[in-house]
């Protein structure tokens, strides 16, 4: 093919097939350190990383994270690089629909989805559309498997220039993917499901007392370019409203995220427009939760503790990093009164978890720094173990502009039975949990 008429087709989205996967592609997708952990000079495991030694490692780290440390808010504890695994189900419909996947004519449009990561092969800067590829992956990763649930999830509220703690909240949230299921019973797909959806979030609020039982329901659709449906529960109304678009983007519940961080990113592919930015080797919050220091603040019946939080404020969770190879990806709002100006998404390239999100202001300016840390199923609770889940584990969400905080301490569970079909329902929000 004539280069200049493959490179029209290609900025068109009418050719992929040139950066085609291959059997090797998909072995480096999963398996990215089997020839060996990435280096940096200097770094080593054990090591601290704090405002008189951070310019050496400018480079490993992500712009927002590289201010945290230099302010004095925050060092960071190097651990040793992980393998993490996949769910076996995923890995092998990777492979089983290989290349069946296309990109549609317009950003979010896809075409021959089966299950699976849907663009294994390695991003690149030649191909103008790689961006987008890596957000279809992020969207279909397995990001807590078929089904969850972080039973129960604490939010704390703190002003991170004093260190008060405002408020705490405890809910639950429960996940499922009703199509392109790999892992768990039914696969590949939920049914009935008549109205196509892919996967839906049911959060319910336990405490503090003027919350509880607030629920959030949302349903995402397999069409991409169709608008999620989030409905909200207030238990002092005693009734279910329909959120707007918009609202999805505004501070939940008075923290500092909104909606649409959940899960690193939880609004559409069609929604932004994405631009791969490279592939580096950075710090990530990746870790095994068992040997953090872990906090003695929430009693489980069953022993298990939470990770701890430290730095300025409390706002930062004191956990290991470790050097890993990372996605960079620029996302710009498609709506021009969207109140981001563009966020730069690290993707881990092993599990494809949206760890570290910088989200700037329509001024250009940092707004927020979003962290997510991804605990090994392994070195967790006993039903994790084995099941190749990448676990969210801790979260810090920090405006950086108004000195204020949002973390979350996780239990999560990779356990089916915690997450059937029915409570996924409007009509369950309406039963008053």
């Amino acid at each position: 093919m004539n280069k200049l008429l493959a490179a029209g087709l290609l900025a068109a989205g009418l050719c992929t097939q040139a950066f085609a996967a291959s059997e090797a592609d998909v072995e480096t997708a999963f398996e990215p350190y089997k020839k060996g952990f990435p280096t940096f000079p200097g770094l080593s495991a054990g090591m601290t990383i704090n405002k008189d030694n951070v310019d050496q490692f400018k480079d490993a780290l992500d712009a927002g994270m590289y201010m945290v440390i230099k302010n004095g808010w925050y060092q960071i504890k190097v651990g040793e690089t992980l393998s993490f695994p996949n769910p076996k189900g995923y890995v092998e419909a990777t492979r089983k629909n290989l290349n069946k996947t296309k990109l549609g004519a317009k950003t979010g449009e896809i075409e021959g989805f089966a299950g699976g990561r849907p663009f294994p092969e390695e991003p690149s800067t030649s191909d103008p559309r790689a961006g987008e590829k890596v957000a279809w992956n992020f969207k279909y990763g397995a990001n807590w498997g078929d089904n969850a649930a972080i039973h129960p999830f604490y939010w704390k509220y703190r002003n991170m220039t004093t260190g008060q703690l405002e408020r705490t909240l405890k809910f639950n949230f429960f996940f499922l993917n009703f199509k392109h299921r790999t892992d768990h019973a039914p696969t590949p797909e939920v049914t009935p499901n008549a109205a196509n959806l892919y996967r839906a979030i049911y959060a319910q609020v336990l405490e503090p007392q003027d919350l509880k039982n607030t629920q959030l329901l949302i349903q995402k659709y397999e069409d991409d370019t169709k608008f999620d449906d989030a409905y909200l529960y207030l238990g002092f109304q005693r009734r279910v409203r329909r959120l707007a678009a918009g609202q999805v983007t505004d501070s939940f519940l008075g923290s500092d995220l909104m909606i649409e961080d959940f899960e690193g990113y939880e609004s559409r592919v069609s929604d932004m427009q994405w631009k791969f930015v490279g592939t580096k080797n950075l710090l990530m919050p990746y870790y095994k939760h068992n040997d953090m220091k872990l906090s003695d603040e929430f009693k489980e019946e069953d022993g298990y503790k939470y990770v701890s939080f430290t730095g300025q404020g409390e706002c930062f969770p004191d956990i290991t990093w470790q050097l890993r190879k990372v996605h960079v990806v620029e996302a710009v709002p498609v709506n021009s009164n969207h109140p981001v100006g563009k966020r730069i998404m690290h993707f881990d390239a092993q599990v494809y978890g949206a760890s570290r999100t910088l989200v700037y202001d329509r001024k250009g300016e940092l707004w927020k720094s979003w962290t997510i840390g991804k605990a090994h199923p392994d070195f967790h609770l006993p039903i994790n173990k084995g099941t190749g889940v990448a676990l969210d584990d801790s979260f810090s969400m920090v405006d950086v502009q108004a000195k204020h905080c949002t973390t979350g301490q996780f239990k999560g569970k990779v356990d089916p039975k915690l997450s059937p079909a029915n409570l996924f329902q409007v009509q369950n929000m309406r039963g008053g949990n």
